[in-house]
């Protein structure tokens, strides 16, 4: 299934389109929110992983639902290396099925596409109580450069 594309501003206010991407391996990284303890964990998480990350040369992004000004600030105090994205009105989650069983949420998900634009590694947890672990998705991303 080919990933459908999409155009969202990260923190800095500037646009993010996935077709700008192709040639290389995306991961969309959905989760709840900013600040919240779990999702705080999670992207501090990549964060301390982030050479692993960057070694693989994929796209990294993190999608929630919050503001821009909401995305820089909670990078800003995270030391985050990754571009966070506003999906404000739910638009790409919905696209993309991550719907969380908390209304007006996201779903905490992982999405790998690879070079083609073909959507391959799927993780959606729409209660979201657990993390993915970061080895996990550095795999799928080796897959998907296979």
């Amino acid at each position: 299934m080919t990933a459908p594309d999409f155009e969202l501003f990260d923190g800095e206010g500037a646009k993010w389109r996935l077709s700008d991407h192709r040639g290389k391996v995306v991961v969309l990284l959905f989760y709840p929110g900013d600040e919240t303890p779990i999702c705080t964990k999670q992207m501090c998480s990549v964060r301390d992983r982030w050479e692993d990350y960057a070694t693989t040369g994929a796209e990294v992004v993190g999608i929630s639902t919050d503001t821009v000004e909401s995305h820089k600030n909670f990078a800003e105090h995270h030391d985050l290396p990754l571009r966070l994205l506003a999906d404000v009105d739910r638009k790409v989650a919905d696209l993309y099925g991550a719907r969380s069983i908390i209304p007006g949420k996201v779903a905490r998900s992982v999405f790998v596409i690879d070079a083609n634009g073909v959507l391959g590694y799927r993780d959606v947890r729409p209660l979201g109580l657990f993390r993915p672990k970061d080895d996990e998705i550095i795999r799928a991303i080796r897959e998907a450069q296979k």
